[in-house]
């Protein structure tokens, strides 16, 4: 066994305990398995192993990995970066989920570019959580009226599946100082849920990475994104 699928196992380990403790079932939470920045053969050592949910944050590099990296494994491929709207044709219909959709600008590219492709996208609604003024996604005085706004009309958008909301959670020491943040987008999510807005099932909850995402699970993340504790630190040219 590589040591890159001993430290996926080890992560799976944590997940699935974490999931435990939470008196949730193990399968509810998907890791994926954030390989931005790192070789092909790390990826296909993974997948060799049968991992198949990959994270990238870059149009270009999810396009070049999803094509050329064991196409016949049906790797399922997740969009988490910034997405600048003329490279979205890079990723619909290769991304499995797109997680990062902060505003109604970048839904509607996403929709024409479904459209013109005869697609379905499943994306979440990008989160700023914490209010950072670093940080990509809606944030507001009045972020739960916002909110509700934005996935009511992405969900009305063709192509477009609103299936939950995600967040970046601020870096900290102590990952129970972000558990108000994780415990906040849970609740909104629920709130919205309870909704049943038409286009918008709010099933899912990516939040939590390498240092917090324990935590983020207890609270009730569906997808965690690690990175840095599966592939080791990342690499820029």
């Amino acid at each position: 066994m590589g040591e890159v699928t001993e430290k996926y196992l080890k992560i799976r380990e944590r997940a699935d305990a974490a999931c435990i403790r939470a008196g949730r079932v193990p399968s509810e939470v998907t890791v994926i398995a954030v390989s931005k920045t790192k070789p092909d053969e790390m990826v296909e050592e993974l997948a060799g192993a049968g991992v198949l949910d990959f994270g990238e944050n870059k149009p270009q590099e999810l396009m070049r990995k999803h094509d050329t990296i064991l196409p016949e494994r049906g790797l399922r491929w997740h969009m988490i970066g910034n997405i600048q709207t003329n490279k979205v044709k890079m990723f619909v219909g290769r991304a499995c989920l797109v997680h990062s959709v902060p505003d109604m600008h970048v839904a509607a590219a996403i929709s024409r570019e479904a459209e013109k492709r005869g697609v379905k996208v499943p994306v979440l609604i990008e989160v700023n959580v914490a209010g950072e003024a670093t940080k990509h996604g809606l944030a507001g005085d009045d972020l739960m009226t916002e909110l509700e706004e934005l996935v009511r009309g992405a969900a009305l958008l063709p192509g477009i599946e609103v299936d939950g909301l995600m967040a970046i959670a601020p870096p900290v020491e102590d990952p129970e100082e972000n558990r108000p943040y994780f415990r906040r987008l849970r609740e909104m999510r629920d709130r919205l849920r309870a909704m049943e807005i038409p286009g918008a099932p709010m099933r899912e909850l990516s939040m939590g990475m390498t240092g917090d995402f324990e935590v983020a699970i207890e609270e009730g993340a569906t997808f965690i994104r690690v990175g840095t504790a599966i592939f080791g630190e990342r690499i820029y040219a």
